[in-house]
Parts: structure tokens; sequence; C-alpha cells
């Protein structure tokens, strides 16, 4: 377990460098190796040399071997491309939708092309999941008119259905039970498509993990070809190769997509528009994630909590927005000089993170004890330097992202 510090961005950052370090220190780890190696098989037996040789062979015995990464091209998702479908594949006017006869949503007007990334926006309790039940079929609205393209596939994926799957059968028995008319080929074709290998698509249900069965639900929800892909939450059991290969097959799918998502390093690169779930409706919202955070900072949150989604909204009627959005902005504006302090020490952060990775790196040269290792000693006191920096650098970081978050939080 290894911990990482700051948000996502910088997470994901830290560790492809951390990889890409660690690959040049086992390559050079391995050229030291067999520079060991040969020099004590060439004078382990010469009376000159044999203290030396024997002094590099207790070397080679402490060297800790760098572990070899996973292997990351295991991770795959890849949606199967629905038949062209003349748009818009999904539209609904004045539509009421809701629960035992009340309404959850009123005055809808939306729709849906084939290129749509629509995140929805939101509290929890607004309306979200309701919202994405109506595009699903599951529910019908109770007044106004939903219309879709003639033999539109709809693919609905959502945690809960996790709970429907047979634990005593296997990916291969699932897929099969859903899809009769499949071939055994088309069957590992499309578990294939979500990184199941012929062992594991044969695995028990049971025994699969939180990530493999969110894949296994992945595989069963787009088999027909869906045109539309409704995600509920589709990454909260995916480990982080598993979400960067989401997001891959998200934005290379050509047909449309909705999601619902408190990861908003999904959201951001993913989505290229925005519905509002707010006030008893659903609008599109004129903005970005970052817009989306100034008008929660502007308003007041509504508190509501059944529903799934990005967490926190504010009451958002088009009267209140102009005044919404100077008041964000005077926030913006005195958290200003807080910002530029936070982003300094993150910068800091990261300047020295990457030179103790040059710095470990010199260290692991082959030829580096040659010659007295003088340049060893050298390396070795900055090294403790620049550790000794970057302890107090992150602490720093630490304390002024408290404090942001404290800031923003009043």
């Amino acid at each position: 377990l290894k911990l990482y510090q700051g948000g996502y961005d910088r997470f994901e950052r830290t560790r492809r460098m951390g990889l890409a370090r660690d690959a040049k220190l086992r390559a050079r780890q391995e050229a030291q190796r067999a520079h060991i190696e040969k020099f004590v098989a060439r004078f382990r037996y010469k009376a000159t040399k044999a203290r030396q040789a024997q002094s590099r062979l207790k070397m080679l015995e402490r060297m800790e071997p760098i572990p070899e990464p996973r292997d990351e091209a295991s991770v795959i998702f890849q949606f199967p491309d629905p038949e062209p479908q003349a748009p818009p594949l999904f539209s609904a006017r004045d539509v009421s939708v809701g629960y035992d006869g009340t309404p959850v949503l009123e005055r809808l007007s939306l729709y849906l092309d084939d290129d749509d990334r629509i995140a929805l926006l939101g509290a929890n309790g607004n309306g979200k999941s309701t919202l994405i039940r109506l595009l699903a079929g599951r529910l019908s609205p109770m007044a106004g008119t939903v219309s879709a393209a003639p033999k539109l596939r709809v693919g609905y994926f959502a945690q809960h259905q996790a709970d429907e799957l047979d634990l005593a059968g296997t990916p291969v028995s699932e897929l099969t039970r859903r899809r009769p008319g499949d071939s055994p080929e088309q069957i590992r074709a499309q578990l294939a498509r979500f990184g199941f290998s012929q062992d594991r698509a044969l695995t028990i249900v049971a025994s699969l993990s939180g990530g493999e069965k969110a894949r296994l639900l992945f595989a069963l929800m787009t088999a027909d070809r869906p045109h539309i892909l409704l995600l509920d939450e589709p990454t909260n059991h995916l480990d982080v190769d598993s979400r960067q290969a989401l997001i891959q097959a998200i934005n290379a799918f050509a047909g449309a997509v909705v999601i619902v998502s408190h990861d908003p390093h999904v959201i951001k690169l993913t989505a290229n528009r925005f519905w509002l779930v707010a006030d008893g409706t659903v609008a599109p919202f004129d903005g970005d994630l970052q817009d989306y955070r100034d008008l929660l900072l502007a308003g007041s949150g509504n508190g509501k909590s059944d529903d799934t989604g990005t967490e926190g909204t504010s009451s958002l009627h088009p009267k209140n927005k102009r005044d919404q959005r100077r008041r964000a902005a005077a926030q913006r504006q005195a958290l200003a000089p807080l910002r530029r302090d936070l982003e300094h020490a993150e910068r800091t952060a990261e300047r020295l993170t990457a030179r103790k990775a040059e710095l470990d790196e010199a260290l692991a040269a082959p030829d580096l004890y040659d010659g007295g290792g003088e340049k060893a000693v050298a390396l070795r006191k900055k090294l403790r330097e620049v550790t000794s920096d970057l302890a107090q650098a992150e602490a720093r970081w630490l304390l002024l992202q408290e404090q942001w978050e404290t800031a923003v939080a009043a």
C-alpha cells in the first residue's frame, strides 16, 4: 500500500513518473548486476582481487530487486460500436416523471445526439437516478412526450446490478444466459473486450473481485451494441488502470453517453455537455466543472441525499445565476493569494520529487563506485538534502491544502 498526496491529477502524474523512474532504475540495476557478476566471475579466484570480488559479491547479495510493474496491457475496455442512427437518439418534451403518482422531475425538454457525452450535475436526491431510469425506459413519463430513434438500444450500468448476478455462475454462463443466441466464440470475444482471459471467463462469479464484477456488468450491458450508454457511478470498484481504460473506451465509443459520477477526473476527461438536475427539473448547464464549483461556493446546498451523483449543489434559478456568479468571482479573488501559494507549493514538491528521482537513478549507475566512490558519497549527501527539502515542501503543501479546503467550505 502506497500513500499519495494531493488530488487525482497529481496522483496520476506522480504515479506515472514513478513507473518511468522505476523502469530506468530497473534497467540500470540489471546492468549493474551484470557488471558485478562479470567482475566476480573474473577475479574471485585471483589472490590480488579476491577481497574486492568478495566485497562485490556481498554488494550483489544486498541489492534489493526493483519489482516489475503490473502488466497494464491486461486492463481492457472496448465498447462495441452500434450501427448509425439518425439524430436525435432520444428527446423529451414537457415531461414529468416520478413514483407512485408523485413527480420527482417536471418540465423536462431534452434531447440526445449520437456524439453526446453528458454528465449529470446536482445534489444527491435531486433526481439524477430518476432521469437515468427514464432514459433507460425503466420509468414511463407521467406527462409529456418522449420519442426515441427506431430500434434504439440502451445500455444501463448501475452498481446494484451486481446483486443480480448468479454467484454460482461464471462470466461465460452469465453472458450466455443473457445472449442465448450467441456462439461460444461471440461470448468469448465480448468478454475479452473487457479484459477477461480464458481462465477468468470460467471463474465462479462469487470469486471475482469488485472490479471484475463491474467489468462483467459492462460486458453484459454492451452485448447488444447499444446506441446509448447510461453509466451510474461506473468507477466505484475500478482500480486506477481500469478507470483510465474506461475513460478511453467512453471517448472511443460511437454512440451517446450519459454519466453520473463523483469522480471529477472522469467527468473532465469524457463529458462535452452538462445537464443540471435541480429544483425539480433538468436543464442544460452552460459552463464547465469550474463554473459549477463556483456556483456551489456562491449558493447554499439543499441537503437531499436519496439519489446518487455529483455531491452538493445550490438552488439555481436562472434569475439568481448572475448574482451567484458575481459572488463566486468575489470569492475567487479573495482566495487568489492562497491558491497561488498552494500551486507554488505543489510545483516545488513536484520539482523536488523529480530531483530525488534523478539522484536515485544516478546512485544506481553500475560504474558509480569505480575510482574510490567519492562521487557516490557526494550524491548520497545531496540525496539526503533533497529528501529533507521534499519532506518540508510536502508538509507545507498539506498545510496550504487544508487551509484552502477550510476557506472554500466557509
